[in-house]
């Protein structure tokens, strides 16, 4: 029987971004998710891909923003450019072993690094929506992400492999199934004008008349099992306090409260890192509304993690991104963030014009 990792990394290669002969695949990683690299080699060649590894270390990025000045900072290097342009697939696996390490880092730094990289995040969601580039991002466990996780690594491994279903003898059949099963939802919200969202401390309306509802059943995220679209940049109204520590590059925001009026975000409280919060904030014109809406519906993910590529897809949650917009859902917000915040909807309500289709944590219309 094969590995978990062996069969990770060939879900990822034959069905995530389904690796295509002369395909060009950039892998971005750490050195601790080398027995997965090592396998993706494997599965990429076999398909007949090149593969361009592209490994790093949170200690590279750290002495980055700590030594670079504002020139260094603001500077995109041509050849970024490039890899962002002409790369068929690009596949990022999370494999932090520090997940603290910008926490020291002066949030003015990165505030100028995200807005001189607006171009590249431009190009990255323009080829996507346009099918030119396909992505995924995948997890590796690791002793720090376990530790983050609050388990111990071995169960932390196969909380992993269980949320990306290669504990199952055909991952693949599964990821199938379940996209069938979110594209009746998305059949349901497609006929939606205005969602209301009521949980404790929360009610917010928005309007996604003629946006585009996403599946993420596992291509461009293993794991998937979300939907997701923008809302109408002008249309959020209310409030929404979110049940998760938001996180942004290592620093967590606790308890976040934001109010909304015309799309934008007028108040924002956090009871830990409320200065880290309005400085993002101010990033750019776009960092202060709304460029995602989404339904967690992956149950095998039952825990948060503080990993936000498992936390939005919890079963039972919603999750809002302020900043950029992808552009295939048809949202029109542009910014160099786009930072995910989690609500957890077990004891909430989700109303579409007027009519109850969620309810606890799942939808309870016939689909």
């Amino acid at each position: 029987m094969a590995s978990p990792v062996r069969k990770l990394a060939d879900l990822i290669a034959g069905y995530s971004v389904e690796v295509r002969k002369s395909d060009d695949v950039v892998i971005r990683a750490t050195m601790a998710a080398m027995p997965l690299l090592v396998e993706l080699y494997r599965a990429i060649v076999e398909r007949g891909g090149y593969p361009i590894p592209m490994l790093t270390d949170e200690l590279l990025i750290e002495t980055f923003y700590r030594y670079a000045d504002d020139e260094v900072l603001k500077h995109v290097s041509p050849i970024e450019k490039f890899i962002q342009e002409k790369a068929n697939v690009m596949i990022r696996i999370l494999s932090d072993t520090h997940t603290k390490f910008m926490s020291s880092i002066d949030p003015e730094k990165v505030k100028i690094a995200n807005a001189a990289r607006i171009e590249l995040t431009k190009i990255f969601l323009e080829r996507s929506a346009k099918k030119e580039l396909r992505w995924t991002v995948a997890p590796y466990p690791t002793k720090a992400l376990a530790q983050e996780a609050g388990m111990s690594f071995f169960e932390y491994e196969e909380f992993v492999y269980r949320a990306c279903a290669v504990h199952l003898d055909d991952p693949i059949s599964f990821w199938k199934k379940k996209g069938e099963e979110q594209k009746k939802i998305i059949e349901l919200l497609s006929k939606v004008s205005e969602l209301r969202f009521v949980a404790e401390d929360t009610d917010l309306t928005v309007r996604v008349d003629g946006r585009v509802w996403v599946n993420d059943d596992g291509h461009e995220n293993m794991p998937g099992g979300e939907v997701f679209t923008a809302p109408i940049e002008d249309s959020v109204e209310g409030r929404i306090r979110f049940t998760y520590p938001a996180i942004w590059r290592g620093v967590e925001v606790e308890d976040v409260m934001l109010v909304f009026r015309k799309g934008e975000v007028v108040e924002a409280r956090a009871r830990r890192g409320e200065e880290f919060l309005r400085r993002i904030l101010e990033t750019d014109e776009g960092a202060k509304r709304v460029g995602e809406l989404a339904f967690g519906l992956n149950y095998y993910i039952d825990k948060f993690t503080k990993n936000i590529l498992f936390d939005e897809k919890i079963g039972g949650t919603i999750h809002m991104a302020l900043g950029a917009a992808y552009p295939e859902t048809g949202g029109k917000n542009v910014s160099a963030i786009h930072w995910d915040m989690i609500k957890d909807m077990k004891r909430g309500k989700v109303y579409a014009d007027g009519d109850l289709i969620y309810e606890n944590g799942k939808f309870v219309v016939e689909l």
